[in-house]
């Protein structure tokens, strides 16, 4: 399961942060789902994030 990080221990403005990594559990893609719909979530070569219908 992912690491919940919270806004302060990220750094970042959010509520939480997701891992990238443990999203993808050591691939380069994931499926997300968001109200039925399935996205994909890609780790590039470059080490940037792709998201897709």
């Amino acid at each position: 399961m992912p690491q919940l990080v919270a806004a302060s221990e990220a750094g970042e403005a959010h509520d939480t942060a997701h891992d990238a990594r443990e999203l993808t559990r050591g691939q380069t893609t994931a499926q997300i789902t968001l109200d039925g719909k399935v996205y994909t979530l890609r780790i590039t070569r470059a080490g940037k994030l792709i998201l897709t219908k």
